[in-house]
């Protein structure tokens, strides 16, 4: 039976527009006095407009679980694994954690760019709750991995930004809490740190931890997460496994950059109407869930008849590289609308979002030529290797086997 080890019910939090959180440090009560000298004529500009960051958020991760929450900027994302952290209250709901929480909100906690880089271990450590034994334990594994060891004694201030980050994101990574939160900290260094940081995310996830996982990389999440969270506009829009949550995403995200709302100017012979994988319900027309065959319909309307037509398809990822592409020659059209069928025995291909191009032509004059919308999203299982940087374009089942494998028994004489 799973445990629940967070439970959130109906969490929200609202802002008033210009105004900060209220904290109890010193300097904040003496600038409130300040203000309030000023303010007293009636010349205060306070703002009575609130937005709500985040409301009626409700969601539950079990122990062990490794769970991603995506979406755009301003979301909501930070606001929901602050409010988990205790760092910020709730404005409504409640959530409930089971555990010792460790929060990776922002890379650099506690760092002083006057103190040496060792320094700046033992205090950003001491500020993300390690203690003295735990810090010493860990120092030179936390130096090993940041990759400074002969800058160590060097004030940070000295320190390239890179440096600084994968010193800080070592510091972060060594922690050891029941539930990790970690809000986009394996953008930072560069690509070779980067693999280096998700290694050791992969790690922490491989020793039961629960981790929830804030990132824009969805390759990241893909590999890390075996469920997300979409969150828009400070609410869950999508929950499920992250296949297929990552496959709504990227669509809505690449419609939003595509020129779907622009008008199409086709040949007044023709013009593709719409394309869906055959026998679904409208809603999962365009969504690819099984390995199985697959037939692929287009409609297209022809207005005139074509005499020497040519049909041409080709699938491309959201790269934009050509996965496949086939034409079909000498096609003879009477008016009416025709249904052009593509059936292939299966589409092995790599979960993600990808893009239907379709064209009629006729006597080498173009009649249509359509990116079709909506993209196609591949939710299938996954059966490529566990490394990111070994995904290729196929995502093909296989089987291995050893048939000369050693025996443990002693062959006979």
């Amino acid at each position: 039976m799973t445990e629940s080890v967070i439970h959130v019910e109906g969490l929200g939090k609202r802002y008033r527009v210009g105004e900060r959180e209220p904290y109890l440090a010193l300097r904040d009560v003496i600038a409130r006095a300040v203000r309030a000298i000023f303010q007293r004529d009636g010349n205060r500009a306070r703002s009575d407009e609130h937005i709500w960051a985040l409301r009626g958020v409700s969601l539950d991760v079990n122990r062990g679980e490794v769970v991603g929450l995506i979406g755009r900027n301003g979301a909501g994302k930070t606001t929901l694994l602050k409010l988990l952290s205790r760092v910020t209250r709730p404005t409504e709901g409640f959530a409930e954690i089971r555990g010792r929480v460790g929060s990776l909100l922002e890379v650099g906690t506690g760092f002083h760019p006057e103190l040496t880089g060792r320094e700046n271990i033992f205090l950003s450590g001491a500020i993300l709750g390690m203690s003295r034994k735990e810090i010493l334990r860990k120092h030179d594994a936390i130096v090993e991995f940041a990759e400074v060891g002969k800058f160590l004694d060097t004030p940070l201030k000295h320190f390239s930004t890179g440096m600084q980050m994968r010193l800080a994101f070592a510091v972060a990574a060594h922690l050891d809490p029941e539930i990790l939160l970690v809000d986009e900290v394996l953008a930072v260094g560069d690509l070779r740190f980067q693999k280096k940081c998700l290694g050791k995310m992969e790690e922490v996830s491989g020793s039961g931890r629960t981790i929830v996982f804030v990132s824009h990389h969805m390759n990241q999440i893909r590999r890390l997460c075996s469920r997300t969270y979409w969150v828009d506009a400070g609410q869950i829009r999508m929950n499920g496994s992250t296949q297929a949550v990552l496959a709504s995403y990227e669509s809505e995200m690449m419609a939003g950059e595509s020129v779907s709302g622009a008008a199409r100017v086709s040949h007044a012979k023709a013009q593709f109407l719409r394309w869906g994988i055959a026998d679904r319900p409208d809603k999962e027309a365009h969504a690819l869930s099984t390995l199985g065959p697959v037939t692929i319909n287009f409609e297209v309307r022809v207005n005139k008849p074509v005499t020497n037509g040519e049909h041409g398809v080709a699938l491309f990822n959201s790269s934009r590289q050509l996965i496949w592409a086939q034409a079909a020659q000498n096609l003879v059209l009477a008016p009416g609308v025709h249904v052009f069928s593509h059936s292939f025995p299966m589409l092995p291909l790599r979960p993600g979002v990808y893009q239907w191009q379709v064209s009629l032509w006729d006597n080498a004059e173009k009649l249509d030529l359509w990116d079709s919308l909506p993209e196609m999203n591949i939710t299938t299982e996954i059966y490529q290797h566990y490394r990111d940087e070994w995904n290729g374009i196929l995502n093909m089942p296989s089987k291995f086997e050893d048939l000369n494998g050693a025996s443990d028994e002693i062959p006979s004489k």
